[in-house]
């Protein structure tokens, strides 16, 4: 036994963090459901959890004596804030954590659509040489289109700023007014324009439940028979179904998608194995400064359990 607080940890997180916490807390590391958080849930007074973890008014019942929930990333879709403010417990997270890895990944998918390349494994003849140089021409580039950016948030933000580097034309759509410092050159549209605009769409929307099935077979419709449509911000926003009509439909448009609804992707996915599709395991944030830095939530979340636990 110890007199530490527990703290149980149901989803990886990087080393030094999860050893600085050792030193402070007793640390369970243990799944939702298995027979070691269920042994420990009721004396844990924190607990930490990634992306898969639900955290919700069933599994706070049993945990009478938990004070604060960790969320080792940005978004709080998997946490139920109603129900944690009711009990008390607060919420901490990492909102800034996984920014540049994001914005780095949104790039990388943006040259990939646009630009072919291949490796040369083996010394070539001149023919093979020039057949290659004449295949591999791109019938487009970045410098010169528009970039769309639904959601101007931290990551939409740096997004369209990447795209001014590139020498794009960006348009963005956003729920909010956006300070002018940030905006930059930025034109803010309306919903239906940055659909209709973009030759390529990045989506950067937050988890909010209006966000569910935002574009369906209407905003599809109204995009451009070549666009390059991308989402790395959540499964849910896109409906599959009428993605997949549309890349039928137009076989010179391009989806690349890292976030699905559901996770993993089922074998009866309709986005799966289409051509013009590129689904990705959600790995956008997949990079160790990112990982560590979100990791780093064990800080808020010890100097929560450090504080004198509130007396009735």
């Amino acid at each position: 036994m110890t007199d530490r607080p527990i703290v149980i940890v149901t989803e990886a997180l990087t080393a030094e963090p999860l050893a600085w916490l050792g030193e402070r807390a007793e640390v369970i590391h243990a799944a939702v459901g298995t027979p070691e958080f269920e042994e420990h849930r009721g004396r844990a007074s924190g607990l930490v959890v990634r992306t898969y973890t639900r955290v919700d008014g069933e599994l706070l019942a049993g945990m009478p004596a938990l004070r604060v929930v960790g969320r080792a990333g940005v978004g709080l879709d998997n946490i139920d804030l109603d129900a944690c403010a009711a009990r008390g417990v607060r919420v901490e997270r990492t909102p800034d954590a996984n920014t540049d890895a994001v914005v780095e990944f949104v790039t990388a998918m943006m040259l990939d659509a646009i630009r072919p390349r291949v490796g040369l494994d083996r010394a070539i003849d001149q023919g093979e040489w020039n057949a290659l140089r004449t295949e591999l021409v791109a019938p487009r580039q970045l410098a010169g289109s528009t970039l769309g950016v639904l959601g101007f948030g931290r990551i939409g933000s740096r997004i369209a700023s990447v795209g001014r580097a590139l020498n794009m034309r960006v348009l963005y759509h956003d729920l909010v007014e956006i300070d002018p410092e940030r905006r930059g050159d930025a034109v803010a549209v309306g919903l239906d324009e940055l659909l209709a605009a973009s030759d390529v769409l990045t989506v950067h929307v937050d988890g909010r439940r209006s966000n569910r099935g935002l574009l369906g077979e209407g905003s599809f419709a109204r995009m451009k028979d070549d666009v390059i449509f991308i989402n790395t911000s959540r499964g849910f926003v896109v409906d599959a179904d009428a993605c997949a009509d549309f890349m039928r439909a137009r076989p010179g448009a391009q989806a690349l998608l890292d976030v699905h609804e559901p996770e993993p992707v089922p074998i009866d996915h309709p986005l799966l194995m289409m051509p013009s599709v590129c689904l990705t395991p959600h790995i956008a944030s997949a990079t160790l400064p990112a990982k560590d830095a979100m990791s780093w939530v064990v800080r808020p979340v010890w100097e929560r359990l450090s504080d004198p636990v509130p007396t009735a």
